[in-house]
C-alpha cells in the first residue's frame, strides 16, 4: 500500500510526488497517457521562473526527471473509479486495484472542442490540437488557428514560421493573449487575424477542406479555404469519474478549499482540474505542493 496515490502526471501532479516524497510518504502516479500534461503541447514556455524560455516538452522533461529521481513510482493507467474507506481503493481501466492512505486527483483537463457537425471525423484528419504535434504536416500549407488566447497566438506564431497563410479567428472582438504574442504576429505577413467571427461550419467534403466563418456582429457569413485547422479554445475538465469524492461546479470543475481539500477525507485535488480564476504552470505547481502537504499532514494525523 503507498501512502499517496496522485492521479496525473501534469506540473500539479508532479509538483505533489516532488513535496510528498521530500516528507518521507511513498508515492505513486497514475495518468492514462504521457507524463507532462497540457504543457508538453506549448512550444515555448516564457513565464515559469528559472527559465527565460523554454519548450514545454523540455521542462516537463525536467520535472519527471526530477520525481524519478526521488523514487515516485508511475504507472500509465487510466484511472476510472476511487472507493473511498479506511483505505483508498484506486481501481485503473486495466482491472488494477491500488490502495493507499490518500488521494491527490490532479487530472488536469481536456482540448476543448469546437462541437460542430463533422468536427470529430476530422480530428486527427485535419483538424488538430496541437501545432507542436501535427504542424510539420502543413508545411507551406493554408490553414486556421481558432482562439485568441496565450496558447492560441503561441500555435499561431509556431505555424507562421512553415505555413504559407495562417488565418487566427477569434470570437470576441480582440485578442485576449499576452500583447508581446500579438504583436509579433501582426508583424507576420503571412498571418491574418480576423476578430469578432465564430467557426459556425466544417465544409461535408471527403477530405477536409476548409470551414465557414460568421462575422457575430451581424451574422455575415464567408468560406475559408484550409488545408488544416487547429483548435485552441481552451480545455474543460474531465472529473465525472470522481464526483462521489469532490464536489463539481457548473462546468465540471472540482470546487475545493484553498487547501486543497474536498468533501472527502483524505482525497485532495490540484491543477487545471480544479475551479480557479487562473490556470498557468506556475499556480497548477502552487497547487500541487499545497495538496501535498495537506495530504501528508492527514496521514501524519491518522
Amino acid at each position: 500500500m503507498h501512502d499517496i496515490i496522485i492521479v496525473g502526471a501534469g506540473p500539479a501532479g508532479l509538483t505533489a510526488a516532488v513535496y510528498a516524497r521530500r516528507a518521507n510518504k511513498t508515492v505513486l502516479i497514475l495518468d492514462k497517457a504521457a507524463f507532462g500534461g497540457q504543457i508538453t503541447f506549448s512550444p515555448k514556455v516564457e513565464n515559469y521562473p528559472g527559465f527565460e524560455s523554454i519548450s514545454g516538452s523540455e521542462l516537463a522533461d525536467k520535472m519527471v526527471e526530477q520525481v524519478l529521481s526521488q523514487g515516485t513510482e508511475v504507472e500509465i493507467e487510466n484511472v476510472v473509479e476511487i472507493v473511498d474507506g479506511d483505505t483508498k481503493k484506486v481501481i485503473t481501466e486495466d482491472g488494477n486495484e491500488y490502495e493507499c492512505k490518500s488521494v491527490i486527483l490532479a487530472c488536469g483537463a481536456k482540448h476543448r472542442h469546437l462541437g460542430l457537425e463533422n468536427e470529430e471525423r476530422f480530428i486527427g484528419d485535419g483538424i488538430s490540437f496541437c501545432a507542436v504535434c501535427d504542424g510539420a504536416f502543413y508545411q507551406n500549407k493554408t490553414v486556421a488557428l481558432i482562439g485568441g488566447g496565450n496558447s492560441a497566438l503561441q500555435e499561431a506564431i509556431l505555424l507562421s514560421e512553415s505555413c504559407k497563410k495562417v488565418y487566427v479567428v477569434q470570437n470576441l472582438d480582440f485578442l485576449t493573449g499576452e500583447k508581446r504574442l500579438e504583436e509579433i504576429l501582426r508583424k507576420r505577413g503571412n498571418v491574418e487575424i480576423i476578430t469578432g467571427t465564430v467557426v459556425s461550419g466544417i465544409n461535408d467534403t471527403p477530405e477536409f477542406s476548409g470551414i465557414t466563418i460568421k462575422k457575430t456582429a451581424d451574422g455575415t457569413e464567408s468560406e475559408l479555404s484550409l488545408d488544416g485547422m487547429f483548435v485552441a479554445i481552451g480545455l474543460e475538465p474531465e472529473n465525472g469519474p470522481f464526483e462521489n469524492l469532490a464536489e463539481l461546479d457548473a462546468v465540471g470543475y472540482f470546487d475545493a478549499q484553498e487547501d486543497c481539500t474536498t468533501k472527502t477525507k483524505g482525497v485532495f485535488v490540484a491543477g487545471d482540474c480544479r475551479k480557479k480564476a487562473v490556470r498557468q504552470v506556475a499556480t497548477a505547481c502552487a497547487d500541487g505542493a499545497v495538496a501535498a502537504i495537506s495530504a501528508c499532514r492527514y496521514i501524519d494525523s491518522l
